[in-house]
């Protein structure tokens, strides 16, 4: 799987059940292992938002489905 497959799936927390965003960049090792993806997520305020990053480490991933990430914050 591709890291732009990944960029295409939404980020869902287990814990309340809130879509956090989608994965913009990931950190990985000099073996090509992840580390963390880093998910923009966006906070609403009236009229703008405003772009907040989350770093999910891999550890924190329980399941990669067809549509969705699901992480355990």
């Amino acid at each position: 799987m591709n890291l732009s497959d990944l960029q295409r799936k939404d980020i869902v927390n287990l814990e309340d059940g809130r879509r956090l965003g989608r994965i913009a960049d990931a950190s990985i090792t000099e073996k090509g292992e992840i580390l963390y993806f880093t998910v923009m997520t966006y906070r609403f305020w009236r009229f703008w938002k405003s772009p907040d990053e989350v770093q999910i480490h891999f550890e924190q991933i329980k399941k990669i489905g067809s549509d969705v990430i699901l992480v355990e914050l």
